[in-house]
């Protein structure tokens, strides 16, 4: 069986265009948001905070190590994960970096708080008492990304319109929320006027990365809560 140095130092190359492809902080937001759902240039750009030209590069980085896949759709390119394996090879680096980086949990206390509201029960569970009528589960991410994928029986109320909508929340029961995981801000600012409206209220650490790592079965489309399309 024949080897060489120059051979076994190409298949090393190959490996090392994954990390090649993730070593932006950008390129791995992008991947983030892109768990949650597909979504344009234009629309991931907004929620990065980038440029779309800025977005565009980075994305064809992705793409060409074989992260994302794009699709013409109209006037729009739409960016979407190649796999399931791209997310849950996402959600290992997260795990990874929490496991061996104390510089994490700093980062994370600086944005997120001291965690006060988090929900301690695990997804599971959480929906058996949701189906028991005893708590509301709320999906305040915005309104395509749950359609594209959401817990059984959430509902739904982005976040940017929950302050005018708390009137069709049902009174008396807990609220819980969730957005896009552990890093996401929406649903700690959902159960801040959550709370503020006279509503008992808790934060889901979790997100669809965290559902389907645990084998929940997501829901497709449905409706927000007034039954308008989410």
């Amino acid at each position: 069986m024949r080897s060489s140095r120059a051979s076994k130092d190409a298949l090393y190359e190959q490996f090392a265009r994954i990390g090649k492809a993730i070593a932006a902080p950008k390129r791995l937001e992008l991947l983030d948001l892109l768990c949650q759902g597909p979504r344009t240039v234009e629309a991931l750009a907004g929620q990065a905070r980038v440029s779309v030209a800025n977005a565009s590069q980075h994305l064809r980085v992705l793409r060409q190590h074989g992260l994302v896949h794009s699709e013409k759709q109209g006037l729009y390119v739409e960016y979407r994960l190649a796999s399931e394996q791209v997310a849950e090879f996402f959600a290992a680096v997260r795990a990874l970096a929490e496991a061996r980086l104390l510089e994490v949990e700093q980062a994370a206390r600086a944005y997120l708080g001291d965690g006060d509201g988090l929900e301690a029960i695990e997804a599971d569970e959480l929906l058996r008492r949701a189906r028991r009528a005893q708590v509301t589960v709320l999906d305040v991410r915005p309104s395509a990304e749950y359609c594209a994928g959401h817990l059984p029986g959430a509902l739904s109320i982005p976040v940017d319109q929950l302050e005018t909508r708390l009137s069709e929340l049902p009174r008396g029961r807990e609220v819980v929320a969730y957005c896009r995981g552990p890093y996401c801000v929406m649903a700690v600012e959902a159960v801040e006027l959550l709370r503020a409206g006279g509503f008992a209220a808790r934060r889901l650490e979790a997100g669809v990365i965290e559902f389907r790592a645990r084998g929940i079965e997501l829901e497709r489309g449905g409706h927000g809560v007034s039954g308008d399309p989410a």
